[in-house]
């Protein structure tokens, strides 16, 4: 069985103090062992804080990007060793706005999933297809490709560390979000391509869906077979609506 996953990427959103007390509420609200595994992804200012804020629960803490070497003159950048530092776990690569709004491409997605399983971070892979490409029918094709470049060169044992997310770019932040049926075949369609360049190893990876999920949809999205959690984005910013997700309950 694979542990199912809800992560929460909270984007460019949150100060410290109100990173630490949504962390707080969720913390609180979780009661008891969740049956599922729980990560947070605040921006980099409100890592530390929350990270505290968590300590002792199950929930754990993930960056939204990272470089991929160790040091350098890199202005702007987080080294893998950094993240490690304030106690993240877990990290985002290859989100859809990185490779919309910031120049992120399948070669560079590459070199942070390398640099993260070099380190004892647990690479969080996007990949998803624009509204053009699905219209266009060349949805399967274009994440095939984000696949082939962003897993480039990795073991079968690599993937253990790795959770693969499917974000359709044009069910991100619309409220749009892709019908059970269409998420299962893209997910399904990953798990095929993985199993052709890994084996039987890809059975074992959990491949999330991102893309508009709200407390209202996520039990229907969970009872597809190879969809194993979600990475949430809006829902993510209220306790209440999170904690929804977590517990498949509108």
């Amino acid at each position: 069985m694979r542990t199912r996953v809800i992560a929460g990427n909270w984007k460019m959103h949150k100060t410290v103090a109100e990173g630490r007390a949504l962390a707080r509420a969720i913390r609180e609200g979780l009661g008891g062992a969740p049956s599922c595994e729980v990560i947070l992804a605040p921006p980099f200012t409100a890592l530390e804080a929350v990270g505290a804020e968590i300590a002792g629960s199950p929930i754990g803490l993930a960056a939204q990007n990272v470089h991929w070497e160790e040091a350098g003159a890199f202005t702007g950048e987080i080294s893998p060793r950094m993240l490690e530092d304030v106690g993240c776990s877990a990290v985002l690569i290859g989100h859809s706005e990185r490779r919309q709004y910031f120049g992120e491409t399948d070669r560079t997605v590459n070199l942070r999933v390398r640099a993260a399983l070099r380190s004892t971070l647990a690479p969080i892979v996007c990949v998803g297809e624009s509204l053009a490409d699905r219209e266009s029918g060349r949805h399967e094709d274009i994440v095939a490709q984000q696949l082939a470049g962003g897993l480039d060169g990795l073991t079968a044992g690599d993937l253990e560390r790795i959770i693969l997310a499917y974000e359709p770019v044009w069910a991100i932040g619309t409220g749009r979000t892709a019908s059970p049926e269409t998420a299962q075949e893209m997910h399904g369609f990953i798990r095929r391509t993985l199993a052709g360049k890994f084996g039987a190893d890809a059975g074992r990876v959990r491949i999330v869906y991102g893309g508009s999920v709200k407390p209202d949809n996520t039990a229907a999205l969970m009872r597809q077979p190879d969809i194993d959690g979600a990475l949430v984005g809006g829902a993510c910013l209220e306790a209440k609506s999170f904690l929804g997700i977590i517990r498949h309950e509108p």
